[in-house]
């Protein structure tokens, strides 16, 4: 009877120690934290601006574990772990959004710089331009104002450019179709130039008087056709009747004598002054 009673006694004791071990566990947390209260204005804070996780000192009955706690007592020991966790989760994601808003406002203000650079180039670039065309156009009026007065000094200079001869039969003063062709090739193309006079000359046989008709009759026919098939105005001619007038020669010493002509010729000479020169150099509209 003894032995059972005995017995009885131990095995509530083993049943009791685990309650008497959880308040003993429950108190520490309680007594670490009053203690610490009195050093708390003391303590630094943390990157999330709370007191630090205190390690608890007392550990209790069963050491750091007990083997026999609750669900409700290991959640109450995890809750301030966790709140600090989700605290730092919290300000990491805020730092991230602010590192990525600084990041995307300095892209910005890089970009914006960059465009502005670029625009202060291009302007630079076109102002380049704008110089260098005042230039040459400074450059090309300078040249043409040369050219014009050199043209008005020379505007009473003709220059002769080609010249044409127109033979005749003894007695006769129309032209031939020989002398049409010739006188088509040269007159066709001063339809569309300016700055030339004609210069037409008739020279003829015989003596005196008659001779100077005769030269005069076939130099009238070429000025005539010039006039009527090509519309040369007539203030470009000049037409003089050289009648059997000597014309030097070209050949040796002894042949640069003077001769008479021989039968019937009329020479065309078409001369040019710088006007046309200064025409084709014009700048265009």
């Amino acid at each position: 009877m003894k032995n059972h009673a005995l017995l009885a006694s131990l095995l509530a004791l083993v049943l009791a120690l685990p309650v008497i071990a959880q308040q003993t566990n429950s108190t520490a947390p309680a007594q670490a934290i009053t203690d610490q209260s009195a050093s708390t204005s003391a303590a630094t804070t943390g990157a999330s601006g709370k007191q630090p996780l205190q390690a608890e000192t007392h550990e209790g009955f069963w050491g750091k574990v007990n083997p026999f706690a609750r669900k409700k007592y290991v959640q109450r020991q995890t809750q301030p772990i966790r709140d600090r966790v989700n605290e730092l989760d919290e300000l990491t994601a805020g730092n991230s959004k602010m590192i990525k808003d600084v990041d995307g406002r300095a892209q910005q203000g890089i970009q914006l710089a960059s465009s502005k650079a670029n625009e202060a180039d291009q302007h630079a670039i076109d102002a380049g331009n704008k110089a260098q065309m005042a230039q040459q156009t400074a450059t090309q009026a300078t040249t043409r104002l040369t050219t014009v007065e050199q043209v008005v000094g020379n505007i009473d200079q003709y220059k002769a450019a080609t010249q044409t001869e127109i033979r005749f039969r003894p007695g006769q003063s129309a032209l031939s179709t020989n002398a049409k062709t010739a006188l088509d090739e040269m007159a066709t193309p001063l339809k569309s130039q300016r700055g030339y006079i004609i210069e037409v000359q008739g020279f003829s046989s015989g003596h005196g008087q008659t001779a100077i008709a005769t030269s005069q009759k076939m130099a009238d026919s070429v000025v005539r056709y010039l006039v009527l098939n090509h519309e040369i105005p007539v203030y470009r001619i000049y037409v003089v009747g050289m009648g059997n007038a000597p014309v030097p020669s070209t050949g040796t010493e002894e042949q640069a004598k003077s001769k008479r002509t021989s039968g019937g010729r009329v020479e065309i000479s078409l001369l040019k002054n710088d006007l046309e020169q200064l025409a084709s150099t014009a700048p265009a509209k």
